[in-house]
């Protein structure tokens, strides 16, 4: 189970999750930098990605969508902000509406993955970054910290191949 840690902490307004891998860190930074591997894992088991754009360097646009498993689609949009390859991503993050576009800017969190070498891997941590509790606490009640837990559960299998 590659994820050791979720912590949501209020005061600091973060979600973060702690994994690790057996993987060398070019090899993890892979499941972000192509968009085939990521949208093998991101997004819960039941709600697969299918990634529409991509554009993988500071100022790109990424756009998304999950498929639950009776049809219905989320959208999301991601503005990269920072790509410091094979260790560190950043990005702004949000929901999109059918037609990708942002569906409100000021409801964006900020993405923040650090991948780090260990002794036998790869430790990667990501930071969710909130505008507001209030915000943080409704994207929780929407089980953001179960999904990304089991979407990164994910991970394992895709580095084994």
């Amino acid at each position: 189970m590659p994820v050791i840690s979720s912590t949501k902490d209020v005061e600091e307004l973060t979600l973060t999750f702690v994994a690790e891998f057996d993987a060398p860190v070019d090899r993890v930074w892979q499941v972000w930098a192509d968009p085939r591997k990521l949208e093998r894992w991101w997004g819960p088991p039941t709600w697969p990605a299918t990634f529409e754009r991509y554009e993988f360097e500071p100022g790109g646009q990424v756009r998304y969508h999950m498929t639950g498993p009776d049809g219905e689609k989320a959208r999301g949009w991601w503005t990269i902000t920072a790509v410091q390859a094979p260790h560190r991503l950043e990005f702004d993050d949000g929901f999109a509406d059918d037609n990708g576009d942002p569906v409100d800017l000021k409801d964006a969190t900020h993405g923040v993955v650090t991948l780090e070498a260990t002794g036998a891997g790869t430790r990667m941590t990501t930071v969710s970054h909130f505008v507001s509790a209030e915000q943080l606490e409704r994207m929780a009640a929407m089980g953001m910290q179960e999904g990304l837990s089991q979407a990164m559960g994910q991970i394992d299998a895709l580095l084994k191949e």
